[in-house]
């Protein structure tokens, strides 16, 4: 067993349980989809019925386009808000949720070149906008950080972009704790994660430790003390959420420094996966004043991308990259594969779940539905919903499927 002891703020010891806390927000109705993998951020629906029986097709409601780009639509009540790219602007809109008109449109220049190895991608924002009591926060892909008032689209605030950036341009979707937005600025080598004031764009605080990742932070508690936790470009950080302190950090380097995936959080552990990386789970302890990091399990039969896995009860289901794409299911406690399925299922796809039941946005167009089980992932349906690559996450509410793709965005519902 391998343990890091790293550096850290004394804190009195509460209790040794790690929390994922979705609380980052002020509560917001179950079909809303506030943020980056929804009200939790972690992918889960809090409501949602099945239909009985699933149509054979979805019903096209509405299509408009709205620039390019992979951001996550946000819905909020009976709008529903995209930032994307239009020329050499970055575009926040607000549209009727129910029919597609546009409320408002606000844009600013936002120039942005990017290596040719990132070309298939676009130069369109990577990280979803975070919707927190009445604003909109937006990081786009040159690190532009922005503040609009949702009523209107009035930019409140707004920070200038790093001299530099990822290759592969910012991913790193905002995270609303309290009076706090968190983000990974900068570029390769030369980055910081920062909390700015939600209500002026000061800088709060900063770790200067790394350059970012392409995965979005999450917040944990763990003995009491409310952690940070991201992907930097070579390690998984933690840091305290109120002061931005080191707490520890675990070395972790994917070919080509494409950290991608966020952390998912398990009871005490803390798991983590990436390309050509093992899936990993490790345990946060404090020993003294120091915090320490033991194994508890490592699995190289599931590898993941930039396809975030799920939890499912006690188990961990992804779309792992392995044999050209294919799903596979392992057991949180042990590292255990349960199962993999067949190869060739797709390059990446985003997953959202309902109790058992799992959407698969596969970037294809192609929106499968299944149901996870101890065998397999068993396929219920399946629906094209995408004439173009789709990168962003689906946003479902109720019987309503929102999906954006390369340039358009679609309302779709089950029938």
């Amino acid at each position: 067993m391998r343990i890091w002891r790293i550096w850290c703020v004394g804190l009195a010891v509460v209790g040794g349980v790690l929390v994922a806390s979705g609380a980052l927000l002020a509560q917001e109705p179950d079909g809303d989809w506030p943020q980056w993998r929804g009200p939790d951020r972690n992918g889960t629906l809090r409501l949602f019925t099945p239909p009985n029986p699933w149509p054979e097709r979805l019903t096209e409601r509405w299509q408009v386009e709205v620039g390019e780009g992979h951001a996550t639509p946000v819905l909020v009540g009976s709008r529903i808000y995209t930032f994307s790219r239009v020329g050499e602007d970055e575009v926040m809109q607000s549209l009727d949720a129910a029919s597609g008109d546009v409320i408002w449109r606000t844009s600013y220049p936002a120039p942005f070149s990017f290596d040719s190895s990132a070309d298939p991608h676009g130069p369109g924002p990577k990280a979803t906008p975070t919707f927190s009591a009445g604003r909109l926060y937006a990081l786009g892909i040159g690190g532009i950080l922005s503040a609009f008032d949702a009523r209107d689209g009035e930019i409140l605030w707004q920070t200038p972009a790093p001299s530099i950036g990822p290759l592969f341009g910012t991913a790193a979707s905002p995270l609303v704790d309290g009076s706090l937005v968190i983000t990974h600025v900068g570029g390769h080598d030369d980055g910081a994660l920062t909390a700015f004031d939600v209500s002026t764009g000061a800088v709060r605080w900063a770790w200067p430790g790394d350059g970012p990742g392409y995965s979005s932070p999450i917040l944990i508690e763990l003995d009491g003390t409310r952690q940070v936790i991201t992907q930097s470009q070579n390690h998984v950080v933690s840091v305290d959420a109120a002061t931005g302190a080191l707490l520890w950090q675990r070395p972790f380097l994917t070919p080509y420094a494409q950290n991608s995936i966020d952390a998912v959080v398990v009871d005490d552990q803390v798991i983590i996966a990436g390309t050509q990386m093992p899936t990993a789970a490790f345990r946060p302890l404090r020993v003294g004043n120091a915090w320490a990091l033991e194994d508890v399990w490592e699995s190289g039969e599931a590898t993941f991308y930039m396809s975030n896995a799920l939890l499912v009860d006690r188990w961990l289901f992804g779309l792992s990259e392995r044999n050209s794409g294919q799903y596979a299911l392992l057991d949180t406690t042990s590292g255990d594969t349960i199962w993999t399925g067949a190869g060739r299922q797709a390059e990446s796809a985003a997953l959202v779940r309902a109790g058992q039941t799992v959407f698969s946005l596969e970037v294809d167009g192609e929106l499968v539905v299944g149901e996870v089980t101890a065998t397999a992932f068993e396929e219920i349906s399946r629906y094209e919903v995408a004439d173009s690559p789709t990168w962003a996450q689906p946003t479902i509410s109720g019987n309503r499927v929102f999906i954006k793709d390369l340039d358009t965005l679609t309302l779709w519902t089950f029938d």
